[in-house]
Parts: structure tokens; C-alpha cells; sequence
């Protein structure tokens, strides 16, 4: 099976919408991706099939969850969920943050080569990060645990804003530390024969 057949049956099968143009861009992201892991490992999966389901489809899954206007993702790696959140979601404002120049350096190229202009990537600790205006949501697939992200994330988020954290099983431990209402939906990832929930925290 091709990537791009492994692509558009998941979101099929997820129930996406998510349009044709937006797909090649998608897989333009992947090409990009492999090329330049050759030389600087950016991520650890190799495989591009892999790649696809890993990336691309775990990402999309909390698509329907995203009612932001602007939102940052905060240790994004080469790009995930943020980038393919601003390639499927047009209207949606991303800004991606990362302390590795590596990673930055290639979210930077793909903005360039994919033309999103809804796109920001920047070069920062988060918890330096300083801007006038403040996000809808904040989302990552890079904490381990959801108090420090919601603290080193709160002088970014909005009031009323929400945190979305994506996690593997629901991590009631982590959670009991929490004030704040959570919500917890699991996550349908198609070609993924494991648990994976989206965390939501709201900032009230």
C-alpha cells in the first residue's frame, strides 16, 4: 500500500474531512520529512507507511476536538500535531515552539515550501516565551506530565482557553493533581492497534 492510499483510506475511516489539496500537502510534508532524517534524525520513525499512521493520522485524530482560533503546540518536533493541524485546518492560526534549532530550522522550511501562511514557527522554552496575545488552546504530544505543561504553558493560554494534552492510556494518575475541569476522549487512529486519548484541560 502506497502512503498516499494509507492516508486517504485513515481519514476515510476517521470520518475527516480533509481535502484532496490538503492530502498532497501532507505527503509533501512526509518527502520533506524523510529527506531531511536522513541527515538530521528528526524523528525516530523511519518507516514511511509507518510515518503516515504515527504522524500523520495520530495527529489528525483530535481534529474534531479543535474549536480554537489560534492555537500553539508546544514541543512539536518535526512539526506534529501543529503542522499538519495548519495544513488540514486553513482558518486556524498555529504557531509551533521548540527548543531544538534542528527542528526548527525544518518547520521553517516546510512553512516555506507548503506555503502556510497560517503558520508560525518559533525558536524559544516555552517558558520564556512571551506574547501580547494569548492562545484559544495550547496542545502537545511531548509532555510527559500535564501539571508541569500546564505550568510552564499558563501565561500563554487565554482565559477560558483549554490545554489538550495527547496521551497514550487516560493518565488518572497525572490527573489527580489537577484543579482545573478535565475531560478525557479516547481516539480513534486508524491502522493503530493502541490506546490513545486526548486530555482536555479547561483554563477557568
Amino acid at each position: 500500500m502506497m502512503q498516499q492510499e494509507r492516508l486517504a483510506n485513515g481519514i476515510a475511516e476517521m470520518g475527516l474531512d480533509v481535502s484532496s489539496e490538503a492530502q498532497q500537502k501532507l505527503l509533501d510534508y512526509l518527502g520533506l520529512l524523510q529527506k531531511w532524517n536522513k541527515v538530521y534524525n528528526l524523528t525516530a520513525v523511519r518507516d514511511p507507511l509507518e510515518m503516515v499512521t504515527l504522524h500523520l493520522l495520530d495527529s489528525l485524530s483530535v481534529m474534531p476536538q479543535i474549536k480554537a482560533k489560534n492555537l500553539l503546540d508546544v514541543g512539536s518536533g518535526a512539526g506534529f500535531p501543529g503542522i499538519v493541524l495548519a495544513v488540514c485546518m486553513p482558518q486556524l492560526q498555529v504557531t509551533t515552539i521548540d527548543t531544538v534549532q534542528k527542528k526548527v530550522i525544518f518547520m521553517r522550511q516546510v512553512k516555506g515550501e507548503l506555503g502556510l501562511n497560517n503558520l508560525e514557527v518559533v525558536h524559544a522554552r516555552v517558558e520564556k516565551f512571551q506574547r501580547q496575545e494569548k492562545f484559544d488552546a495550547i496542545i502537545s504530544r511531548a509532555f510527559s506530565d500535564i501539571a508541569l505543561f500546564i505550568k510552564l504553558t499558563r501565561h500563554l493560554l487565554a482565559e477560558n482557553g483549554q490545554w489538550l494534552a495527547m496521551k497514550g492510556a487516560v493518565p488518572h494518575q497525572e490527573l489527580t493533581t489537577i484543579i482545573q475541569p478535565v475531560k478525557t476522549y479516547p481516539l480513534a487512529v486508524a491502522g493503530l492497534d493502541a490506546e490513545r486519548h486526548l486530555v482536555m484541560i479547561e483554563n477557568n
